[in-house]
């Protein structure tokens, strides 16, 4: 039996993965969607970049998980793959969702075209969060406007320094077995960072014809590739 730890992305919950959770518990798997430091039910909790690791690893300690499957989406992935290294032989696999993967010294905007700029001055604008986006922001995405509205509706703010501070990874992120699920949709070809970390004899690339979202747009989808990672 693996244990998925599943954590979203900037500005959602452990509800964000609602759907996809009964999925794993029918195939027979711990599911354990966790909401970070800052967000959704935990709104008001102060948090850097490193107090997002830690919420993943004191979460997989206090459940005493083993096996266990660690899924980062989108700014998630950062936290997560450094959270892989710190839990040792617990760790089973991680799949990283479309999403941002860690470089030691690097944050989440270094690798943005402005170096972050735009997303540091939001931040600067709105008492230190990076505020919520509009429904128009997940057009073209595979998401219905019901769906659009429930990530609307659900989202929070989202604790600027755990987008500014840099990881810290004690080794290379390639040396950690892992699945990267491209969402074609939000882009055709993974990053170059990315496309350098599928290289590697550890890391698999499984792709979905969707969006950004997939937790909300293919659910039984998404939660396959999670199982078929599971048994890698």
């Amino acid at each position: 039996m693996a244990n998925f730890v599943l954590v979203a992305g900037a500005r959602l919950g452990a509800w964000a993965w609602d759907e996809v959770v009964p999925y794993l518990r029918a195939a027979g798997h711990g599911a354990h969607p966790l909401t970070l430091s800052g967000l959704a039910d935990k709104r008001g909790v102060p948090a850097r970049q490193q107090t997002h690791v830690q919420d993943i690893v004191d979460e997989v300690e206090r459940r005493d998980l083993r096996d266990v499957v660690l899924v980062g989406h989108s700014y998630s992935g950062i936290p997560v793959g450094q959270a892989a290294e710190r839990i040792g032989d617990r760790l089973a696999r991680v799949v990283f969702v479309d999403s941002s993967v860690p470089a030691d010294g690097e944050s989440f905007v270094s690798a943005w075209p402005d170096g972050g700029a735009m997303v540091k001055a939001s931040i600067a604008e709105n008492g230190g969060f990076w505020p919520v986006v509009p429904a128009a922001h997940y057009d073209g995405q595979g998401l219905t406007d019901e769906q659009i509205a429930r990530i609307v509706a659900g989202s929070t703010p989202h604790p600027g320094t755990t987008l500014t501070e840099p990881a810290v990874l004690a080794r290379p992120l390639g040396e950690l077995p892992a699945t990267y699920v491209l969402c074609l949709l939000a882009g055709a070809e993974p990053s170059d960072d990315v496309a350098e970390l599928l290289t590697s004899k550890r890391w698999r690339l499984a792709e979905m014809d969707t969006g950004h979202w997939p937790m909300f747009s293919q659910p039984r989808e998404l939660a396959q590739i999670f199982l078929d990672a599971a048994g890698e």
